[in-house]
């Protein structure tokens, strides 16, 4: 089964996390996070599993960017609405693989988790 890896096109992280997928050989399918709009329950999914703190770049500039009413507790209906508003909220890249989910680029995490 290939990996899903979520991110957007000219992020430097995911541009050297896709790098390093293709010099290992890693079977992947790109979804651009500006092209395709997340289903709800896609995100629900992934705060229930990962945690809103996990899942939302707070350092990036699309969260400093927010009014301040946006930045209150993270509730996962409060969480769903941010990111189908902001996609780029997610901490990137998002990988999917066999039920399995990894944020960001960690080249030893990365290969834990793709078993190279």
């Amino acid at each position: 089964m290939s990996a899903v890896v979520f991110g957007i096109k000219n992020c430097d992280t995911v541009k050297k996390s896709l790098k390093w997928l293709k010099e290992h050989n890693v079977d992947f399918q790109f979804e651009d996070l500006k092209s395709a709009p997340l289903a709800a329950s896609t995100i629900e999914h992934w705060v229930k599993t990962l945690g809103a703190d996990t899942l939302i770049n707070k350092r990036g500039t699309t969260w400093r960017k927010l009014p301040d009413d946006d930045k209150g507790e993270l509730t996962l209906p409060r969480t769903v609405h941010l990111i189908q508003s902001h996609p780029t909220l997610i901490k990137r890249p998002l990988v999917v693989l066999d039920g399995n989910i990894m944020v960001g680029f960690d080249e030893g995490s990365w290969q834990e988790f793709f078993g190279v």
